[in-house]
C-alpha cells in the first residue's frame, strides 16, 4: 500500500471535506502517487479517481414512521401522556364542545316554534350556568318538565 497522505490532505482541501471523505479510486493508486502538486490532485479530481463521499447523516425513517403513526393516533396511551389533563385539551376547549350544541337545539327549539323565546331565554341561562352537561341531557330536562313531548 502507497502512502497517499499528502495527495489526501491535498484532495481535503480542495474538496472543502475532511480527510476522511475523500475516497481515492483503487485502481489507479500509481496515477494518485504521482501527483505532487495540488493542480496534479486538481486534475484527478477532475478526472474522477478522487471524490469525496457522501455525508453521513441520522436518518430519519424511524421518526417519520413515529410521526405517521401519532397522525392515525396510535402511540397516544395513558404512559406517553405528558403534562396535566387540562394541558392536553384545554378546559376552554372542553366548555366549547358542550356548549356550542347546547345552544344551537335551544335556537332550532326556539326558531321551530316549539318554546318560546322566555323559556328560550331560561334555559340559555341554565345552560350558561353548566346545568347541562349534554344535548341529550337538556332534552331529557325538557321532556321531564313537559315541555318536549316523547
Amino acid at each position: 500500500m502507497m502512502d497517499l497522505k499528502n495527495q489526501r490532505r491535498m484532495a481535503a482541501q480542495l474538496l472543502k471535506c475532511g480527510e476522511s471523505r475523500v475516497w481515492i479510486d483503487t485502481n489507479r493508486m500509481e496515477d494518485v502517487a504521482d501527483a505532487i502538486t495540488r493542480s496534479d490532485v486538481r486534475t484527478l479530481i477532475d478526472s474522477g479517481t478522487i471524490a469525496a463521499k457522501q455525508k453521513r447523516g441520522v436518518s430519519r425513517g424511524r421518526a417519520n414512521y413515529l410521526r405517521t403513526q401519532k397522525r392515525k393516533g396510535r402511540r397516544t396511551g395513558q404512559g406517553s401522556r405528558r403534562g396535566g389533563k387540562h394541558a392536553r385539551k384545554p378546559s376552554k376547549e372542553r366548555w366549547q364542545q358542550t356548549i356550542r350544541p347546547i345552544r344551537s337545539r335551544l335556537k332550532e327549539l326556539r326558531d321551530s316554534n316549539v318554546i318560546d323565546a322566555r323559556t328560550y331565554r331560561k334555559y340559555y341561562l341554565r345552560a350558561k350556568g353548566g346545568m347541562f352537561k349534554s344535548k341529550p341531557h337538556l332534552e331529557s330536562h325538557l321532556r321531564t318538565e313537559g315541555i318536549l313531548k316523547e
